[in-house]
């Protein structure tokens, strides 16, 4: 897998800093700094672009891309190329205006726990309750309000969510099949599932995390595909649906990881920062380093790291 883009002059110094401990003596053509993480090399070019090439590509590049939106309000995909503000103009219409199918993940990102993908249906005679609830961006809502009204959203609103264990992503991650493929699998179940149950949406809505035309790709070998999805960035802000199924994949993520502090005696940090590395090793001291490979995505980074 390879992620190119232009990265900001402010975080240029903080990206080096970063990887200054696995930088390389030699650097290709054209390049101010190279460094291998893992099975992941990173080049920073003179003209501001950097590279990101290896299995866990999408892992590191996603580091810098979640800078770039918290400290310079950029929006970028992994094509490279920086979202517009405005949205396409085949989103100009209310998608709320419709019967909509919509679905989410979360856990793509945290070390420790499952990956949990859901979708909904949400009908136009539904949209004033959830309205009612604020039902929005899970991300935006604390786990507290979470716990609260995903109750309620799962007792009204028609879903499926699938979770994928750590033993079982760690067992089939590889450079065919990794992190963005995996997602796009999975929403493909969870939608097709829905759709299997008769529900007849107006518009079906996926939080763009690809393009479409790899979204697609990346189902080449799978026999039943969900086909006329509209992709946008930002669909929890858009489409009833798909923050209903951010908030109940969250809110069954948070119960996963709640069940699974009961079992270590110890709390657990979400991300894949610091603390998380912090609590991976006194979870490898006490249960040894094969132990990972059942809570936690032994690719990512953190694994490696004293």
């Amino acid at each position: 897998m390879t992620i190119v883009f232009k990265i900001s002059d402010n975080l240029k110094p903080k990206l080096i800093k970063y990887y200054e401990p696995l930088k390389k003596e030699k650097t290709p053509p054209y390049a101010v700094f190279q460094a291998q993480e893992a099975d992941t090399t990173i080049t920073l070019y003179e003209s501001g672009k950097v590279m990101f090439q290896g299995i866990s590509a999408d892992i590191d590049a996603n580091i810098w891309l979640d800078l770039e939106k918290k400290l310079n309000n950029r929006d970028i995909d992994i094509t490279g190329k920086e979202k517009k503000e405005k949205p396409k103009k085949e989103f100009d219409y209310h998608l709320n205006n419709y019967n909509t199918m919509g679905s989410d993940e979360v856990g793509t990102g945290d070390y420790f726990g499952p990956i949990v993908v859901t979708a909904t249906y949400v009908a136009k005679e539904n949209q004033s309750f959830l309205r009612e609830l604020k039902v929005g961006d899970s991300k935006k809502i604390t786990d507290e309000r979470i716990s609260e009204i995903a109750p309620q959203i799962m007792q009204k609103i028609p879903y499926i969510t699938l979770k994928l264990d750590n033993e079982t992503y760690n067992k089939y991650y590889n450079q065919e099949l990794n992190m963005n493929k995996t997602k796009a699998i999975l929403h493909n179940k969870v939608l097709l599932a829905l759709l299997e149950k008769d529900f007849k949406p107006e518009k079906i809505v996926v939080d763009q995390f690809v393009n479409s035309r790899k979204y697609y790709e990346y189902l080449n070998d799978v026999p039943q595909k969900v086909t006329n999805i509209f992709f946008t960035p930002k669909a929890e802000d858009q489409c009833l649906a798909v923050a209903c199924a951010s908030i109940i994949s969250r809110y069954v993520f948070l119960k996963e990881m709640k069940a699974l502090a009961q079992l270590l005696g110890h709390d657990i940090p979400k991300g894949a920062g610091p603390q998380v590395d912090k609590f991976k090793e006194a979870i490898v001291k006490e249960k040894g380093q094969e132990y990972l490979t059942k809570i936690a995505k032994i690719n990512f980074k953190n694994t490696n790291k004293k």
